[in-house]
């Protein structure tokens, strides 16, 4: 096919990735039976999938009760994740970056050298003011809230406070003005540092559609579009149409079929 040429004829691979490499890997912010497995207080509540809980306002308890199992489930889980893996594995020995929207830590935990995560990532927490621009690992807290969860009442005891100013807490993503990017900022300009490299560039475009295409989607079109031999590959189930004027390849196919 295509893709594999393509993949052949390049010397630099960027893999571009939004949600829907993750739901393809089995984290799934949509997937009702799981969200009732691990969120029962929430499910009888009237809740039915962790993509409803995105922004919003929770009690501190029930925040953090449900922060915890989340982020010890999609970001802490030690195993190696196949997909992933496959990618990895795809990619092969070219050299290679990863940008992404996700916050889960996926491409770290499976090989990837060198990524960018723009919006944050839940391995880390900041001050919600905030105070400081330091950010911290958060395993700690997402442990000890975890240790204090509840599932019949979905609440968590163990509230986090900021080790600054003591204030209110929470993890290091991009879901308002407060977020501060700073820790994966140097990311960003490696990325940059990277992309001015020789050789031919072949751009590999993972399941970002359009509900934040200002991040992952847009700026990738830009990049194929100034750089001369740079080519485009668009891996989506639902918004796989790529621009007429870019060298590109449209793929409408789940990414697990594409890559098998």
């Amino acid at each position: 096919m295509t893709f594999e040429r393509w993949l052949d004829g390049s010397d630099r691979v960027l893999v571009a990735a939004g949600a829907g490499l993750s739901a393809a890997a089995g984290y799934d912010y949509t997937d009702t039976e799981r969200f009732a497995e691990l969120f029962p207080a929430l499910h009888r509540n009237g809740l039915r999938a962790r993509h409803q809980l995105i922004g919003l306002p929770l009690p501190p308890r029930l925040l953090w009760g449900y922060w915890s199992v989340h982020v010890n489930d999609i970001r802490f889980d030690p195993a190696p994740n196949p997909l992933y893996q496959r990618l990895r594995s795809v990619i092969g020995q070219r050299d290679n970056f990863a940008l992404t929207s996700n916050v889960d830590g996926l491409f770290a935990r499976n090989g990837f050298a060198d990524v960018w995560s723009p919006q944050g990532d839940y391995g880390r927490y900041q001050c919600e003011t905030p105070c400081t621009r330091e950010t911290w690992e958060s395993r700690l807290i997402v442990e000890a809230a975890l240790a204090t969860y509840d599932p019949s009442t979905g609440e968590a005891t163990a509230i986090p406070s900021c080790p600054r100013c003591g204030g209110p807490v929470f993890l290091n993503v991009h879901k308002g003005p407060e977020y501060v990017p700073d820790h994966h900022a140097p990311d960003g300009r490696r990325l940059r540092e990277w992309l001015g490299g020789a050789g031919r560039l072949l751009v590999v475009e993972i399941g970002a559609g359009f509900n934040t295409p200002s991040v992952i989607r847009w700026p990738v079109e830009s990049l194929v579009r100034s750089m001369p031999g740079a080519r485009l590959v668009r891996i989506n189930r639902d918004d796989a149409e790529v621009p007429a004027d870019l060298d590109a390849l449209a793929v409408r196919a789940d990414v697990a079929e594409v890559l098998a």
